[in-house]
């Protein structure tokens, strides 16, 4: 899996960014706030980046901050909310912005964005406020270890074909103090088997 991209920007547009890395260039979704972060053309960038494969396409998300693939991350484990929605969301709201809609429960916000609904926005709230409270209670951007190694294990978990919910469950059924991505990874094939 593609974790962080560095190079120098080739192209770039609202929602997509073109970057050579050692020759090779790397096409990049991105959200509208990576976008205005982003320098000029033949400037080096770092993106922290997310793949999602699917039947037809091996897609590639950018992001500026962790903080944003976060809740990128978060935000397609949502029944119904795919990477394409996830973005829409995350071009037209910060990622703090998006916690305060959540635990505040305000739909009328949510409902502003592109593409959301009512019933999108009632989902949100629902599906999203219990991972909230954790990320909450830490300065946004920054993941305690144990965070950090469950997102990484669930994404290998779903680029391996598992549905985000499931893997999710799998793994807050494993023991996951002290352990290795990897380790968390086959105890939770272990639960899904």
């Amino acid at each position: 899996m593609i974790g962080r991209i560095r190079g120098t920007i080739i192209e770039k547009t609202p929602n997509l960014v073109l970057v050579d890395v050692a020759g090779v260039g790397y096409e990049l979704e991105i959200p509208l706030s990576t976008f205005y972060e982003l320098g000029p053309l033949d400037e080096s960038v770092i993106l922290h980046t997310q793949m999602v494969v699917r039947e037809d396409a091996q897609l590639l998300y950018g992001f500026k901050t962790l903080e944003e693939r976060e809740m990128f991350r978060s935000l397609v484990k949502v029944n119904g909310v795919g990477p394409k929605l996830a973005i829409t969301i995350l071009s037209g709201v910060s990622a703090s912005d998006f916690v305060r809609c959540v635990l505040d429960g305000d739909v009328k916000s949510l409902v502003a964005l592109p593409g959301v609904g009512k019933k999108t926005a009632e989902r949100l709230i629902v599906e999203m406020k219990d991972r909230m409270p954790k990320a909450e209670s830490l300065p946004l951007g920054s993941l305690s270890p144990l965070q950090g190694h469950l997102s990484d294990a669930e994404s290998a978990l779903v680029q391996l074909g598992f549905k985000p919910q499931d893997a999710s469950r799998a793994l807050a059924a494993v023991d996951a103090a002290d352990k290795s991505v990897e380790d968390l990874i086959r105890d939770a094939l272990k639960q899904l088997s």
